[in-house]
């Protein structure tokens, strides 16, 4: 038997979906503050690099699902120079707030934010060139059918590309970053936002199949030459497959 998913709110008795939705509802308003504050800045250039293994294959439609309040989309939109950029989440509040940040870029032409479910994509089969998450898949409610999803979305050829934090596998960087999570990181948590939140951060980046394993899932769904680059000392790590076949 499975173990039961990881939950932001062990009392209530809601779905995982659900309480994903309410807790990034909830937190929205402090969600850039607080993730630059504890990622010392560094998530920035996280979503930098991860953008750039795209550039080569010139993307035109792109998709980035679990978007939040826009910060990948917002790369890939300078980076990339796409036709367009949807952004997809479930957390109304989250996209309301990176509808201000894209319309204060001046790239509201450019970059469209949905309302819609990681798990049943509202969008025609073989729609996008790149499928991307920053910090979301771990949040799927079941993690296969998000990425099948992924899949179902992209041209053949395509790519899916994903950032997502890991337990790193040092053990001296394991122990400071678990002293940082399991302490520091909620306690913060709590002077400026929900420290239920950054609790849940935690417990299920712990969970959450990171390295090869996670590559292993993407093979199980159906992409191919897929690869993980670990990022500062694996606390995050990129995560790059392929859409087999030729684009029409």
């Amino acid at each position: 038997m499975s173990a039961p998913p990881i939950i932001p709110y062990e009392e209530l008795k809601l779905g995982k979906k659900e309480q994903v939705r309410d807790m990034f509802n909830k937190i929205a308003p402090r969600y850039d503050f607080m993730n630059r504050l504890l990622t010392f800045r560094i998530d920035v250039l996280w979503r930098r690099k991860a953008v750039k293994l795209v550039k080569p294959y010139f993307p035109k439609q792109i998709l980035d699902v679990g978007t939040g309040t826009g910060d990948f989309a917002i790369e890939m939109a300078k980076i990339l120079s796409p036709e367009k950029v949807i952004g997809i989440d479930i957390a109304e509040t989250m996209l309301q707030i990176g509808r201000k940040k894209i319309e204060h870029k001046g790239l509201s032409s450019l970059i469209e934010m949905q309302e819609a479910d990681s798990e049943n994509l509202p969008f025609a089969d073989e729609s996008f060139d790149v499928a991307s998450s920053a910090f979301g898949v771990r949040n799927f409610e079941n993690l296969e059918k998000g990425l099948s999803e992924m899949l179902r979305v992209l041209k053949p050829g395509g790519r899916i590309l994903i950032l997502e934090a890991s337990d790193p596998k040092n053990m001296r960087m394991k122990g400071l970053y678990n002293l940082f999570m399991k302490r520091i990181c909620p306690a913060i948590g709590g002077l400026f936002s929900e420290n239920k939140a950054y609790d849940y951060l935690n417990r299920s980046v712990a969970v959450f199949p990171a390295g090869n394993e996670f590559v292993s899932v993407l093979q199980k769904v159906g992409f191919t030459q897929g690869k993980c680059i670990p990022l500062t000392m694996g606390v995050a790590s990129i995560y790059i497959a392929q859409k087999t076949g030729i684009t029409k």
